[in-house]
């Protein structure tokens, strides 16, 4: 005869399965193409992202556009961005990885790195 605590955990097993298999987005923790890059939202976390790394590197990075984008749902989503820019009139391409929980209207840039050569 089972135990409480396994037949707690076969339930839950089950439900999370059913779940999974009854859901047409990702799964969890599973990078996304962002199919809207123009979109406002991604706009404003890449020019924050920008103007995060402006003030943590003494950058003068500019804005320029959103190249690529995709997003992963964590606790909140993680959005990775390679972001056009211009660094004292020369163009580049950089990545960030911005954390989003907006319940908290909390935002966090994660990482931010300049790519090699053209993405």
């Amino acid at each position: 005869m089972a135990s409480k605590s396994q037949s707690l955990i076969a339930l839950l097993v089950a439900a999370l399965s059913v779940q999974l298999l009854a859901s047409d987005s990702a799964p969890l923790g599973g990078w996304q193409p962002i199919q809207d890059l123009s979109s406002p939202e991604v706009q404003d976390l890449a020019k924050f992202a920008i103007a995060e790394d402006n003030k943590a590197a003494g950058a003068k990075l500019e804005f320029q556009s959103v190249v690529r984008g995709e997003e992963q749902a964590v606790a909140g989503i993680n959005y990775r961005l390679v972001i056009a820019a211009l660094d004292g009139g020369v163009s580049g391409n950089y990545e960030a990885v911005i954390w989003v929980k907006d319940w908290e209207k909390f935002r966090n840039l994660t990482s931010f790195k300049k790519l090699p050569g053209l993405v």
